[in-house]
């Protein structure tokens, strides 16, 4: 008796396979569609490489590492590229903690871009916190200094030096120039934007109302001229009675010296040698003196300076001229 024919299984799997490649084209096509759909209109940024060899745009970079290699030396942190030491969240953490002398509660090391995000966003909470209050606007988030964006990165890093009046001067009106790509239609489009990374020391520091002195400077040159030989006259009518004489007010006064031996002398007393140094070398003994000084001011009953001591020191005539002339304005009657 012979068996019956055993039936070939082999055109089912067969067709299990056709259409398990049917399902997976069209899985992978709408999955395409979507990414397309998602990639339409996407808008992605980069710096031109051109721009970053902009005086400014480098001095900005330096002047910022080198403010937060000073800030976090006791730490042992030594920052050499932006993008690369500031990403994670570890230095950004320890910069505010010794700017704002205060405690964040977040693990000390993390590997993992989860952890670090969220580190980031802790520090970044606090950020904002200190710095909305006085309407800053915030152009930086996780992603983009996750991201190592070096634009985000920058605005955050000026911002904090500005509110915690970092004893440095940045260059005014740095600007890189932006490449933005945007996919429209299917087509890459691209467009040049130019990012204004800072302002005017005094617009930056939130100090917006003008004096005379803006009108001077902007306006009436001549004027200005005037202006300082009148002040230098009257700064020499007294440092004379040590020998003392002025030509440059920029350059002279921005070591301190002379602004404290000339508050002596116009309210009539000896301001000890141990209060001050008399032969400054670093920058940080020249800003002591000229904070020295601007104490005396305030002690002899003149309002706190509008100038900040570091901007004296870094050789802003502007700023040395509103110091003096505030002199000029109380004293100049007397002999």
């Amino acid at each position: 008796m012979s068996s019956a024919p055993v039936r070939s299984p082999t055109l089912r799997p067969h067709r299990m396979k056709k259409d398990e490649s049917f399902l997976g084209k069209l899985g992978g096509t709408l999955a395409r569609k979507k990414k397309a759909k998602e990639e339409e209109n996407e808008e992605r940024t980069m710096i031109d490489p051109n721009s970053k060899e902009d005086p400014k745009f480098k001095e900005l970079i330096k002047v910022l590492i080198d403010w937060i290699n000073d800030v976090l030396v006791e730490e042992r942190i030594i920052v050499k590229q932006l993008e690369e030491d500031l990403y994670d969240g570890q230095v950004l953490q320890k910069l505010l903690e010794k700017l704002a002398d205060r405690k964040l509660n977040v693990a000390e090391v993390t590997q993992s871009e989860i952890g670090q995000k969220q580190k980031l966003q802790t520090v970044l909470e606090a950020v904002h916190d200190l710095l909305r209050p006085h309407g800053w606007t915030i152009k930086w988030n996780v992603d983009s200094i996750h991201g190592k964006n070096l634009i985000s990165i920058l605005h955050l890093l000026v911002a904090l030096a500005m509110h915690f009046r970092a004893p440095i001067r940045l260059p005014e009106h740095a600007s890189v120039q932006v490449v933005v790509v945007r996919k429209r239609e299917g087509l890459l489009q691209t467009a040049h934007v130019t990012e204004e990374l800072t302002t005017t020391t005094e617009m930056m520091m939130g100090r917006f109302e003008r004096d005379a002195f803006d009108t001077l400077f902007d306006h009436a040159p001549d004027k200005l001229s005037v202006v300082k030989k009148s002040l230098i006259t009257f700064v020499n009518k007294h440092l004379n009675k040590l020998n003392l004489e002025v030509t440059e007010l920029e350059t002279q006064f921005a070591d301190g010296v002379y602004l404290v031996l000339l508050m002596g002398l116009l309210e009539d007393y000896f301001v000890p040698l141990h209060n001050f140094y008399l032969t400054p070398e670093s920058f940080d003994q020249k800003v002591h003196n000229v904070s020295f000084a601007f104490e005396l001011m305030q002690d002899g009953g003149l309002k706190k300076p509008k100038a900040r001591p570091e901007d004296v020191v870094n050789l802003d005539l502007k700023s040395t001229l509103r110091v003096l002339y505030n002199l000029f304005t109380k004293y100049k009657n007397i002999e």
